[in-house]
């Protein structure tokens, strides 16, 4: 793509309002965690710079995020910005650890209904976060500065939604956001700016070791939180390259992104920022502008740090209501408003974990919601999959009584298993058939085990039939009963941790 100039340019200027609207999350997200402004752009260019130079998913922008900062404000809060600093450190070193064992590859194992919870309730939290932007020193704004901002936020919603239908030759969000900044710097209207957040004039970032005591008991302080920001800020960068894979059509790679995320969260702690991760709204106003290499999150960057070096007066002019009307269109367009629909057609226990993870992540944190997604999709599975275990039940030419056995047998099913069965009510010989069975688990070979116990119990012979030889392997009690048949024994491996 880097011969096609259409492509080069799209990238560019896509990067360009990529960077306008990191400014005032930055801004805000680094307040949240009770730390500077600069803090909070500093951490976004580092974060955004390195995931775009050696990230997985080219097109994904990731900088300071608000899913952290909520962490971080007690740990500041209790002990202090060096403790934040060294807790990112350890962070990003947790995530090149996560990356590095190639665990990243998990991320493909949640369900599409977790997918569309997460995306519902992450476009519902982006939204309800802006409506902070409508207050000044703590209070709602008066009256008449409300129906400014407001009118302000509608002209520039009209923008980037009519635009395209004129022309595609500038990104319609950027277009939106120097037509308002023009308009109100033109005729003088008085409105909230990015500069009434904070200032982001500032000089170029210092390499800083945090200033805590390198301790067992530093350790124990950071130790907890740096955990829980790895975790969340690995949840939220692989689920927005999932989702981003879903609308591009291409596929990411997770665990160089996992490295990625480590390493820029590793070297901006060493720059005294509050570190950061994905960050889907960014990265949908990218995806949507059409760009699909690694140089518009590179271009963010740079322009991040050009406003804080070079351009911060003009910067801090642009209205909060131009990237508050951009965020509220990335709302709209992140929100999987088909699902509204689709709930009533899917099964019961799918519309329930969509609905189960929206409100989770609107109400906690996005961590906490795709964990009990993942929890209640996985006890949907084992509960089916439980009752799916079967027997047909016949007697062959020899008068022995045959269970032909379908299904998975795992530890959900074993209780199914057992019922299968009547030892006393059956003849002197006994087979279970597994050829169209698939034994899974450790509980499996015991209630294999504990079936041939009851058999024997009742002086009658059991005969098991087409197991797999590590099954043979584990079997107790039962392995002097089967019977093996080296051609037509089927050859699978159990997930049991007696197994390297």
């Amino acid at each position: 793509m880097l011969n096609n100039p259409a492509a080069i340019k799209t990238d560019f200027l896509s990067g360009l309002t990529v960077a306008l609207a990191l400014v005032p999350e930055a801004i805000a997200f680094a307040l949240i965690a009770h730390v500077s402004p600069l803090t909070g752009l500093y951490a976004a260019f580092f974060i955004c710079i390195i995931t775009s130079l050696t990230g997985g998913r080219p097109g994904m922008i990731s900088g300071a995020a608000g899913a952290l900062a909520v962490v971080m404000v007690s740990l500041v809060v209790q002990h202090g910005e060096e403790y934040l600093f060294a807790s990112v450190i350890l962070m990003g070193a947790i995530q090149l650890l996560f990356g590095a064992l190639r665990l990243g590859k998990f991320i493909r194992m949640v369900p599409h209904p977790v997918m569309l919870g997460f995306v519902n309730g992450l476009a519902i939290v982006i939204f309800l976060a802006q409506f902070g932007h409508f207050k000044m020193d703590g209070a709602w704004m008066a009256q008449r500065q409300l129906l400014v901002m407001a009118g302000l936020i509608g002209l520039t919603m009209a923008i980037i939604y009519l635009l395209p239908k004129l022309t595609t030759a500038i990104p319609s969000a950027l277009a939106a956001i120097l037509v308002v900044a023009a308009l109100v710097a033109g005729l003088g209207i008085e409105t909230k700016t990015v500069g009434d957040m904070g200032s982001i004039a500032g000089g170029w970032p210092h390499f800083h070791i945090p200033a805590v005591p390198l301790t067992l008991e530093t350790l124990t302080i950071i130790l907890p939180y740096s955990l829980i920001l790895a975790a969340i800020g690995l949840m939220e960068s692989l689920l927005t390259l999932n989702l981003i894979d879903a609308m591009t059509g291409t596929r990411g790679q997770p665990n160089r992104e996992s490295m990625a995320q480590g390493a820029a969260n590793f070297v901006a702690g060493f720059f005294a920022t509050m570190g950061g991760c994905a960050m889907i709204g960014q990265s949908m106003i990218n995806i949507n502008n059409g760009a699909r290499m690694r140089l518009s999150g590179i271009v963010a960057a740079v322009f991040l740090l050009a406003f804080i070096l070079f351009l911060s007066h003009w910067i801090e002019m642009i209205p909060v209501a131009a990237l508050v009307g951009l965020m509220f269109v990335v709302c709209e367009k992140t929100f999987e408003w088909g699902s509204l629909q689709t709930l009533r057609k899917i099964p019961r226990q799918d519309a329930v974990i969509v609905v189960g993870v929206t409100i989770i992540t609107v109400l906690t944190d996005l961590a906490v919601a795709v964990l009990c997604g993942v929890v209640f999709a996985a006890l949907v599975f084992a509960w089916q999959h439980a009752k799916q275990i079967s027997a047909r039940v016949r007697t062959d030419d020899l008068g022995w009584r045959v269970y032909e056995l379908k299904g998975s047998l795992f530890f959900a099913s074993t209780a199914n298993f057992a019922e299968l069965f009547t030892p006393d009510g059956d003849p002197q010989h006994v087979v279970i058939e597994f050829r169209d069975a698939r034994v899974v688990d450790h509980s499996a070979i015991e209630a294999i085990d504990a079936v041939a116990a009851r058999y024997q119990q009742a002086g009658k012979t059991l005969h098991l039939r087409h197991l797999s030889p590590d099954c043979l392997e584990l079997l107790g009690r039962a392995k002097q009963m089967v019977e093996v048949n080296q051609f037509e024994d089927p050859h699978y491996h159990i997930a049991d941790n007696k197994l390297g």
